[in-house]
C-alpha cells in the first residue's frame, strides 16, 4: 500500500535540455538533477532530453533549471520535434563549417607563401578573426562553460590552444615586424574540428527519425462494425471493444482478437519472419501487420500506447537511451592535462620574469608551452582518423555513424545474426518435391490463383522446371488448412496434412517418411493429393543467402563468435545454423525477446554486435553495443543502428568489423602519438629551449604524423 502510495506521488517531466556536446554534459547534468532532494532523474545525449520524476515536496522546474543553469546548461519543457531540432543543429554546424574551411585555406596559404609581406599579415589576421570567434565560438562558449564548473574537456583543449596561438599572433603582428604568426594554426584545428562536430550532429539525430518511422508503419484508419453497416473512422479514436472489419492487402488498424472469418497475417513488420501465419477465430492479430487474404472481424483489445507496435517504438527509444556515451580518450585526460599545462605556462612565466626581470622574456617561453601543448594534432587524432576510415567505408558499401561506434567495435567478441532478410534472402522458395513432375504441375496449377507467399513458392518453382500449368475452375480457399481446384477434370487438394485426411485422403507410408525427413531440415511443408491420395509433399523454406557459411567462417577466424536469432522454431532454426555454421542459436524468440537476448549475452560480460535487417530488429539494433543493418532492409533498421551495409551483402559485416577495428586502432595510435609529443615537449618549451617558432614547427609535424597515419585507411582492403 505504501508502495502505492509513493508511486502515486510521483510526477514526470519531458525536458529538453539545452547546452549538451557530448556524453559527459548528459551524465554531469544528471548528477545535477539527481542531487536535487526527491528527483529521480535520466538524460539521454543521442535525443537531448532529461526524464525527471518528482516525488511531492521535490524543487520544481525553476529551481531545478536554475541547478542545471549553474552548471552551464538549461532546461526547457520538451516539445516533441526532436528530428526538426536535429536538423537545425546540422545546419549550425554546417554553416561554422562553410565560414571556416575556406578562410582557412586562405590563411594557410597567406602564411606559406607570403608571410614576409605586411599585407599577408595582416590580411591573414582578417580572416582568422571570424573563424576564431564566430566559426569557433561553439568551443569558446563550452570552455567558458566548463571553467565555470571548475571541469575540462575537449572543448578546453581546444580553446586554450586556438586562443594561444591566436593571442601571440595578435600581439606579435601589433608589437613585432617579422615575429612569426600562427594565425593559420588555430584556423585550420577550428575548420577540422568543426567538420567532426558537423558529422555527429547528423548522426545524433537518427535516435528521433527511427522512433517517427515506426510510427508511420500503422494503419491511418479503421472500418468499424455497428449494427451491420461498416463506418470508417481514423485509428486514433478506435476503443478496446469495438468491432473492425479488415479486408485483404489492408493493415490491421489496432491489436485484437478475430471473432469471425480466417487469412494468413504477415507479421514480418514485427516477427521479422516471412511466413504468414494463419489466423482463425479466437486468435490473436497485431496492429499494423498486413492481411493477405481473406476477410477478418476482430475486436479491438489494444490501442494507441499499449499496442505491439507502440511498444517496439518504446523499446527502441528505451534501448538508445540505455547506452552510456562513451567519452573520448582526449575528454578523460583534459581534466588533467589542461590545469597541468596552464600551472606549467604559469610556472614558466614566473621563473624566468625572476630571472630575467623582463616580461618579453618570461612571455616568449609561456606561449611556447601553451603553443606546444595547444591540441593541435590532438584535435585531429579522432576526425582524421574517422573522416578518412568513413569515407575509405562508404567506397566499399559500409556507413560507420561516428567515433563512438569505432570504440565499440574494438571489442565485440560475438556477432548475432537476425535469420529472415539478413541470413537468408527473405522470401520463400520450393526446396524439394517428394513426388514426380506431375505432382508438382497439379499442385502449382491448384495454387497459381492463391495470394499466399507459400503458393507462390510452389508456382514459381514449377515454372523454373519447365513445368506448363493448367487451367483450373473452381477455386477455393480454406482458410488456415488449404486450398482445391478442379483441374484437368479431378479434385486437387494442397495443403496442411490435416486439411487432406478431412478430405478423405490417405497418405502412403513412404510419403510420411519423406515429409518427416522434409521437416527435421528446418521446411515448411505441404501436402498435395486427388483421387482419395496423397500423391506428394511439399517443402518450401526461406533460402540461405550465398557466401553467408563463408561469412561466418571469416568470422570466426577474427575469433568473433557468431550466434542466430529468430522468432522461427529450434528445427527450423538449427537447419539454418548447420548450413552456415553457426553454433550458438537462439530460436523461438518473440519480438520483444530479441533486445532481451541481446542484453542477457551482455551481462555475461560479452560484447554484442547485432546485425539485422527488420524493424523487430531495431530494438536489439539499438541495444547492442555494436548494430550493424542490411541497408537492403527497413529504414527503422537502419537509423538504429550504428553501421549500415548498404549493398545488403553479408560480406560486408567482415569488412565492417575489421574496417572499425582498424580506424579505431589508427585513432588510438593519434592519441598517443599526440600526448606523447606535447608531454615530451613541454618540459623543453619551459626551459626556454623551444621558442616559439619551433614550438609551431614541432606542432605541425605532430600533426602531419597524425594526417599521414589516417590516410593510410585509404588503403584499406575488402
Amino acid at each position: 500500500m505504501a508502495g502505492t502510495e509513493l508511486h502515486e506521488q510521483m510526477t514526470e517531466l519531458r525536458l529538453d535540455v539545452v547546452g549538451m556536446t557530448c556524453g559527459s554534459c548528459a551524465a554531469r547534468v544528471e548528477k545535477t538533477l539527481n542531487k536535487q532532494p526527491g528527483v529521480d532523474a535520466s538524460v539521454n545525449f543521442a535525443t537531448g532530453e532529461a526524464v525527471v520524476r518528482r516525488r511531492d515536496g521535490a524543487p520544481d522546474l525553476d529551481a531545478l533549471r536554475e541547478a542545471v543553469k549553474a552548471r552551464g546548461y538549461d532546461l526547457r519543457i520538451h516539445v516533441d520535434r526532436a528530428d526538426e531540432a536535429a536538423r537545425r543543429e546540422e545546419r549550425t554546424w554546417r554553416t561554422r563549417l562553410l565560414v571556416a574551411w575556406p578562410l582557412g585555406v586562405a590563411v594557410m596559404a597567406l602564411s606559406m607563401l607570403f608571410m614576409q609581406e605586411p599585407w599577408a599579415r595582416w590580411t591573414a589576421f582578417a580572416l582568422s578573426t571570424p573563424v576564431q570567434f564566430y566559426a569557433g565560438w561553439p568551443f569558446l562558449k563550452g570552455a567558458a562553460i566548463r571553467a565555470r564548473g571548475l571541469t575540462a574537456n575537449m572543448d578546453t583543449l581546444i580553446a586554450i590552444g586556438t586562443l594561444a596561438a591566436f593571442a601571440y599572433s595578435v600581439w606579435a603582428l601589433v608589437a613585432t615586424e617579422m615575429e612569426p604568426l600562427y594565425f593559420d594554426t588555430s584556423a585550420i584545428i577550428i575548420a577540422f574540428l568543426l567538420l567532426g562536430r558537423w558529422l555527429e550532429a547528423r548522426a545524433k539525430g537518427s535516435a528521433s527519425r527511427a522512433i517517427e518511422r515506426l510510427l508511420e508503419l500503422g494503419a491511418k484508419d479503421a472500418r468499424v462494425v455497428r449494427n451491420d453497416e461498416e463506418l470508417r473512422v481514423p485509428v486514433d479514436a478506435v476503443e478496446p471493444g469495438w468491432l473492425l472489419r479488415v479486408l485483404p492487402g489492408e493493415k490491421i488498424p489496432t491489436d485484437g482478437v478475430v471473432v469471425e472469418g480466417g487469412a494468413a497475417v504477415d507479421e514480418s513488420m514485427l516477427t521479422g519472419e516471412s511466413v504468414p501465419v494463419e489466423k482463425t477465430i479466437g486468435d490473436h492479430v497485431a496492429g499494423a501487420t498486413v492481411n493477405r487474404d481473406g476477410v477478418l472481424l476482430m475486436e479491438a483489445t489494444k490501442v494507441g500506447s499499449d499496442t505491439a507496435l507502440a511498444q517496439i517504438v518504446r523499446l527502441v527509444a528505451e534501448a538508445q537511451g540505455s547506452k552510456a556515451p562513451i567519452q573520448r580518450l582526449a575528454d578523460h585526460v583534459a581534466g588533467i592535462f589542461v590545469p597541468v599545462v596552464i600551472g606549467i605556462a604559469a610556472l614558466t612565466a614566473a621563473a624566468w620574469f625572476v630571472a630575467e626581470g623582463d616580461v618579453r622574456s618570461a612571455l616568449v617561453p609561456a606561449v611556447a608551452v601553451l603553443i606546444i601543448a595547444c591540441p593541435c594534432a590532438l584535435g585531429l587524432a579522432t576526425p582524421a582518423a574517422i573522416m578518412v576510415g568513413t569515407g575509405r567505408g562508404a567506397q566499399i558499401g559500409v556507413l560507420i555513424r561516428g567515433g563512438e561506434v569505432l570504440e565499440r567495435s574494438r571489442d565485440v567478441d560475438v556477432v548475432v545474426f537476425d535469420k529472415t532478410g539478413t541470413l537468408t534472402q527473405g522470401r520463400m522458395r520450393l526446396q524439394e518435391v517428394a513426388g514426380d513432375d506431375e505432382t508438382l504441375r497439379l499442385a502449382a496449377s491448384a495454387e497459381v490463383t492463391s495470394e499466399h507467399p507459400v503458393a507462390a513458392a510452389v508456382v514459381e518453382g514449377a515454372r523454373e522446371r519447365g513445368l506448363t500449368l493448367a487451367p483450373v475452375t473452381g477455386f477455393r480457399t480454406v482458410a488456415g488448412r488449404g486450398v482445391l481446384a478442379r483441374v484437368e477434370g479431378q479434385q486437387v487438394l494442397v495443403g496442411r496434412r490435416a486439411f487432406l485426411e478431412d478430405e478423405g485422403l490417405r497418405a502412403p507410408a513412404w510419403l510420411e517418411d519423406d515429409a518427416a525427413r522434409l521437416e527435421g531440415q528446418g521446411h515448411t511443408v505441404f501436402w498435395a493429393g486427388w483421387e482419395g491420395q496423397a500423391r506428394g509433399v511439399l517443402a518450401v523454406a526461406d533460402a540461405v543467402k550465398d557466401g553467408a557459411a563463408e561469412v561466418v567462417a571469416d568470422l570466426h577466424r577474427l575469433g568473433v563468435e557468431v550466434a542466430l536469432i529468430t522468432g522461427d522454431n529450434r528445427a527450423t532454426a538449427d537447419a539454418i545454423a548447420r548450413q552456415v555454421g553457426i553454433e550458438r542459436v537462439l530460436a523461438d524468440v518473440p519480438p520483444a525477446g530479441k533486445a532481451d537476448e541481446v542484453r542477457r549475452l551482455q551481462s555475461e560480460g560479452r560484447v554484442v554486435a547485432m546485425v539485422g535487417d527488420g524493424i523487430n530488429d531495431g530494438p536489439a539494433l539499438a541495444q547492442a553495443d555494436l548494430g550493424i543493418a542490411i541497408g537492403t532492409g527497413t529504414d527503422v533498421a537502419i537509423e538504429a543502428s550504428d553501421i549500415t551495409l548498404i549493398r545488403g551483402d553479408l560480406a560486408g559485416v567482415v569488412t565492417a568489423v575489421r574496417l572499425s577495428r582498424q580506424t579505431f586502432r589508427t585513432i588510438v595510435q593519434n592519441l598517443s602519438w599526440a600526448f606523447g609529443y606535447n608531454v615530451a615537449a613541454i618540459p623543453l618549451a619551459a626551459l626556454g629551449l623551444l621558442n616559439p617558432i619551433i614550438a609551431s614547427a614541432a606542432m605541425a609535424m605532430s600533426s602531419v604524423s597524425v594526417l599521414t597515419n589516417s590516410l593510410r585507411l585509404r588503403r584499406f582492403r575488402v
